[in-house]
């Protein structure tokens, strides 16, 4: 990563935290990390830059709890930063939704009839509308965080819950969450080669090394 592409990420980090923390809710760093998908060490180093530049202010709270709040200047910077980060969404929809509207399109090719998401979040949406442009049939959505929501009409499970019957193919569904989402999969049995992101198109006859698709 060169430093045009480090400075982006470092903007975008901070665009992402002040608009986490501009809600009516007090958030921990903790809830922050979990939220952003980030180390909670670099919540930290960055919430101390932040309120360094007069754009947080931190709240103390009763046993030793603390919360983080915007200021006025916290507000335009959340601001500015979207504005200078439009393009960058633009993109990341056109990528996603190329790349998601290729692997379900490969996933059909190879005689998968149905799979499930794992991992609510805009990058979800985004699949959703590329599974819709394919044969493919979407039989559960499952993430801990949004377990009783709804997602299109779908009522979205716990992994607990999805994982509970046979659920085939299982496509990672969240940017920020997503590598820490597949391991869990793995963890709680899914076997690997079933297991999907946007950047995991399976190849030719095709199939990944052990997969059996339905």
């Amino acid at each position: 990563m060169n430093d045009a592409d480090e400075k982006t990420v470092d903007s975008y980090r901070s665009f992402l935290l002040l608009n986490a923390i501009d809600t009516e809710e007090p958030l921990s760093q903790r809830e922050l990390a979990r939220r952003l998908g980030i180390a909670l060490g670099l919540v930290n180093s960055y919430l101390k830059n932040l309120a360094a530049k007069g754009y947080v202010r931190i709240a103390a709270f009763p046993r030793n709890r603390y919360a983080y709040l915007l200021t006025p200047q916290g507000l335009a910077e959340k601001s500015r930063l979207a504005y200078r980060h439009l393009g960058y969404f633009t993109d990341l929809y056109r990528t996603t939704r190329r790349d998601y509207l290729s692997l379900f399109s490969r996933l059909h090719s190879l005689g998968v009839a149905n799979v499930a998401f794992c991992g609510v979040d805009e990058v979800a949406e985004i699949a959703y509308l590329s599974l819709r442009e394919t044969g493919l049939e979407l039989t559960s959505v499952m993430d801990d965080d949004h377990a009783g929501e709804d997602f299109f009409g779908n009522r979205v499970l716990s992994l607990k819950q999805g994982l509970m019957g046979e659920c085939g193919c299982v496509v990672v569904t969240s940017l920020k969450r997503g590598e820490a989402l597949a391991e869990e999969l793995v963890r709680r049995g899914v076997a690997r080669e079933r297991v999907f992101t946007a950047a995991s198109v399976p190849s030719s006859a095709g199939k990944r090394p052990g997969a059996d698709f339905p």
